[in-house]
């Protein structure tokens, strides 16, 4: 008797479609979807914005601390760039931001100035959990969207490899040298999926 297939991440479409969700029915499904893609990465890169500048305020003039407020500034600059492609998108097609926006600032705030105080290792592992769950998010998109929206898809590819850059930039300088670092990622990589959820609805 032949064993139980077990699911092959790299073959087995059901385990790469998990994350997915199906085409919705009825008349404007389409742009009511595109909307809450829009909407949900829109918060997502204002709330990156917001972290990397909490950092590099509390690193920025402090002794031997310049080249990590370097890294946040160009890693926050990139954010920008992302964050005003979406307002673009956001003001042309008419789709509001979250309401949650107030709070995801003060959230991003938080996140970003707490785990640069406690140390440089620790504001690591908060861009590596942060840039993992979006980048995670963005491939998910991206193979939602391909066929019936290729030009938007191909935008999110490219702000994917950046924020791929930014995690990988974030292992090579310690994140996972932090301290509690399981908790800490465990923690915010579960905040940012509950924000995602929520910011594509309201």
């Amino acid at each position: 008797m032949p064993a139980p297939h077990a699911p092959d991440p790299a073959t087995d479409t059901v385990h790469d479609a998990r994350r997915i969700p199906l085409p919705r029915p009825g008349r404007g499904a389409s742009q009511r979807r595109r909307a809450e893609i829009l909407r949900v990465d829109h918060a997502g890169e204002y709330a990156a914005v917001h972290i990397y500048r909490a950092q590099q305020a509390v690193f920025e003039g402090r002794k031997g601390k310049d080249a990590i407020t370097t890294d946040m500034e160009e890693m926050g600059r990139q954010e920008q760039v992302h964050l005003a492609r979406f307002n673009a998108l956001l003001n042309a097609e008419g789709v509001r931001p979250t309401v949650m926006t107030p709070i995801w600032r003060l959230a991003a705030l938080t996140l970003g100035a707490g785990t640069a105080l406690i140390s440089e290792k620790a504001a690591h592992a908060c861009t590596e959990a942060v840039e993992a769950v979006i980048e995670e998010h963005y491939a998910d998109q991206i193979a939602e969207i391909r066929d019936q929206d290729p030009a938007l898809a191909a935008e999110l590819a490219v702000f994917r490899e950046e924020e791929l850059a930014h995690h990988d930039h974030a292992v090579d300088h310690g994140s996972r040298d932090a301290p509690a670092y399981e908790l800490l990622s465990a923690v915010i990589k579960a905040g940012c999926r509950v924000a995602i959820k929520v910011s594509e609805r309201v």
